[in-house]
């Protein structure tokens, strides 16, 4: 294990770290200016609206993934032209899935309104708000390529600005459309749109300065850019990636349902607890993120030595961090669930897990690194293979534990959920020689 490992990995995490805490920041600032309006509906519109759509962009999550992954490996084996090539294969495939959100919007308004049945009020609101939101699909996703490609380059302060200067911007055009020209959900959606073209426009510009430093000749052409095989690549990747996500996203979707089942006071105290687990993985993420660029230009350069450091690193760095989210949970834990909730009954129940919210960051950092260099190193197969294997586990453990010890027995099964997806992928990568398959070429893809 070399320092300049443990450099490199917190060198391209701390400002992932933060630029990841600034997502959540987004919502806030949409909650807060409509928050403010004499009627709830539009807060109701906005509250529904957001979380549709982030629940259909988190799908198309695999268009940061994927990037990053093949890009740094391009990175790593010195490819420039592949470098280039990677990016415009990306943004075409986010322009056709953007195109296709755009065209799916009346089922996914039929879905939306099915699922939540809001009343007609909050309906107008939050059918306003999609509306716009969802015509904005191929620039949030366009957005998801460029954090993707920044990150392979190994420049993370570029995701860093952009994030940062497109959630200001957001936060400046709120304040504008709601308080200054009286428009409601659809205005807060426009804000959102307008500030995603900013970010985008921005990006754009960060990834020019990368390619200004390149060699005019390595530009690749058309038909290297349309090449089957890189595309046949790109597609495999992303679908093992899409298929993983949408196993993750059924885990929470059916927390969420067997907690609805126990009463509105378990169900507030659980939202409030998972408030705890999605800051800790926002946090432990921007490792996961700095693992995917250091394996993935280890796997470009065949340097399974490097890998090896680059993951060592990775878990040192995001181990502290995971200890230091852990003992700061369990001394703010009152604090905060006090801060979200003024309810006696919420807050009592919230606060007897308070030790469960203390074990979250431990537990899950196992799967959020292994996350990261699975990933970089695009053995994507068998990503999406530990985790169907995980559900499975958290389903047996949710069908043997919650009927007979209630709402512990849920949270037990979540932790299985999360320490056996590391687990396993920690099995997968012991039996690939701690890595070494995956940059001596045999690794998949």
């Amino acid at each position: 294990m070399t320092v300049g490992a443990l450099r490199e990995s917190f060198r391209l995490a701390w400002p992932l770290v933060l630029s990841n805490l600034s997502v959540p920041l987004l919502g806030m600032v949409d909650t807060a200016v409509v928050g403010r309006l004499p009627e709830p509906y539009a807060l109701g519109g906005v509250a529904l609206g957001a979380n549709l759509t982030s629940a259909v962009y988190f799908a198309f999550g695999f268009l940061r993934m994927g990037t990053t992954a093949l890009t740094a490996q391009a990175f790593g084996a010195l490819d420039a032209a592949e470098v280039r090539a990677t990016a415009w294969r990306a943004f075409m495939l986010a322009a056709c899935i953007g195109l296709l959100c755009v065209l799916a919007l009346p089922l996914v308004l039929a879905a939306g309104s099915a699922g939540y049945a809001p009343e007609p009020e909050i309906a107008v609101e939050f059918r306003g708000y999609l509306e716009v939101r969802l015509l904005g699909a191929p620039l949030a996703l366009a957005n998801a390529v460029t954090l993707g490609w920044l990150l392979g380059m190994q420049d993370s302060r570029g995701p860093l600005l952009l994030l940062i200067a497109t959630n200001l911007v957001n936060a400046v055009l709120d304040v504008i459309f709601v308080w200054g020209l009286g428009f409601t959900a659809p205005g807060v959606a426009l804000a959102t749109v307008i500030a995603e073209a900013f970010g985008l426009c921005l990006g754009i510009w960060l990834i020019r300065r990368h390619l200004g430093r390149m060699p005019a000749d390595d530009r690749p052409g058309w038909a290297e850019v349309l090449a089957p095989d890189p595309f046949r690549r790109l597609f495999r990747v992303n679908r093992d990636l899409f298929l993983r996500t949408i196993v993750l996203q059924a885990a929470f979707l059916s927390f969420m349902a067997l907690a609805s089942r126990q009463g509105p006071v378990l169900l507030a105290a659980n939202a409030i607890l998972l408030h705890f687990f999605f800051l800790a993985a926002h946090g432990l993420d921007g490792f996961a993120y700095a693992a995917e660029a250091m394996v993935g230009r280890a796997v470009g350069a065949k340097n399974a030595a490097a890998l090896r450091r680059a993951a060592r690193a990775s878990f040192i760095n995001a181990g502290i961090l995971s200890v230091m989210i852990g003992l700061a949970f369990w001394l703010g834990a009152p604090w905060v669930i006090a801060l979200l909730t003024d309810i006696e009954a919420v807050r009592a129940t919230a606060l007897d897990y308070r030790l469960v919210v203390t074990l979250l960051p431990v537990i899950a950092i196992w799967a959020f690194l292994f996350d990261g260099i699975f990933i970089g190193a695009t053995r994507t197969a068998e990503l999406r293979n530990a985790m169907v294997a995980s559900i499975a586990v958290y389903g047996v453990a949710a069908l043997s534990l919650v009927p007979t010890l209630g709402n512990p027995g849920l949270w037990a099964a979540m932790l299985l959920f999360l320490a056996s997806r590391g687990l396993f992928l920690g099995l997968l990568y012991r039996r690939a020689g701690f890595g070494a398959s995956f940059a001596d070429g045999s690794a998949p893809g």
